[in-house]
């Protein structure tokens, strides 16, 4: 898919898709919500002894921030990493993200407190709400990480790769400290792991006619440092074959192959080109936002001096 133009006079907090704008719209209104009407959490959080009768929560959840720190950041990212991403993959795509990984989310989070309920007979696992966009925001730090895995940050002085790890080894860190932070965790860790699963396996690229990227630069051990790869591939191989019938190639994706023949894309030519299609728009974004910042100091400068 063809990296849009970004327009010239776009700046930091201009160029957000019409798509982000309208989810962000959904998730102020959705915190304004239960801040109005407080029972409303009851129906639209997950609550897994709820979910059986209100089976809807596990759509809703994602939706619903319950703290006003959690719809800042949410918002923030949803529209600030959304103009990066949506382009790229398109609206339909960057729509059909979202709703996947927030459902499979949601369904992962409901059997975790289920089966923890019955391991540990504590019914808090059973009636504590669940809810927030973390899940997805994690999902989205995959994507940049598949799209410009070697861009590096210049406020973090980190490349883009290591985003959705170091997301997840946070998360775990602050649950040592801040008890009301664990309830966050497992939506975070299966947001990511869904959304590997889903850009791994399942997003179609028409141009290419595949479907995943089968590049070795995406595989699950890629998420963990080098030190830990020659232990992290022999179990993910494992999981491989258990969800996909398949079996991984050292060198080559074999799953993406017919009587020998590459299938289009599904060499690392095409992940080579999506990365540099990913970096492409980000330095056009980044060049367009500091010509704007350039452009408006000029004009405050013009106006200085017309006004003396």
């Amino acid at each position: 898919m063809s990296t849009p133009a970004v327009p010239g006079s776009s700046g930091l907090f201009t160029g957000f898709t019409k798509l982000c704008k309208g989810l962000a719209v959904v998730l102020i209104g959705g915190h304004i919500l239960v801040q109005v009407f407080p029972a409303a959490v009851n129906y639209l959080a997950l609550i897994p002894s709820r979910t059986i009768p209100f089976a809807w929560n596990l759509l809703t959840a994602g939706y619903v921030e319950q703290s006003v720190s959690g719809v800042v950041v949410s918002t923030v990212g949803l529209l600030f990493v959304g103009k990066l991403l949506e382009p790229i993959w398109g609206s339909r795509e960057f729509l059909k993200f979202i709703f996947i990984v927030n459902f499979l989310t949601s369904l992962c989070v409901f059997i975790t407190a289920i089966a923890l309920y019955y391991i540990t007979q504590e019914e808090i696992y059973l009636y504590f709400p669940v809810s927030g966009f973390y899940g997805i925001l994690a999902g989205f730090l995959v994507g940049i990480k598949q799209i410009i895995p070697d861009q590096e940050l210049p406020v973090l002085k980190l490349r883009a790769k290591w985003l959705p790890s170091l997301a997840v080894f946070v998360s775990i860190a602050v649950c040592f400290w801040t008890t009301g932070a664990a309830t966050y965790l497992p939506t975070i860790i299966f947001g990511a792991y869904i959304s590997w699963i889903y850009l791994r396996y399942w997003q179609r690229k028409p141009e290419a006619k595949l479907k995943g990227d089968p590049s070795d630069d995406f595989a699950f051990s890629t998420f963990f440092p080098e030190l830990l790869r020659p232990v992290i591939d022999p179990v993910a191989s494992v999981f491989h074959r258990l969800l996909c019938g398949r079996s991984e190639s050292p060198n080559n994706a074999e799953d993406y192959t017919a009587g020998g023949t590459p299938l289009p894309g599904s060499d690392p030519i095409e992940a080579s080109r999506r990365r540099e299609r990913g970096a492409r728009a980000l330095e056009e974004r980044l060049a367009a936002e500091r010509l704007a910042a350039a452009r408006s100091a000029q004009e405050s400068g013009r106006d200085a001096t017309d006004s003396v």
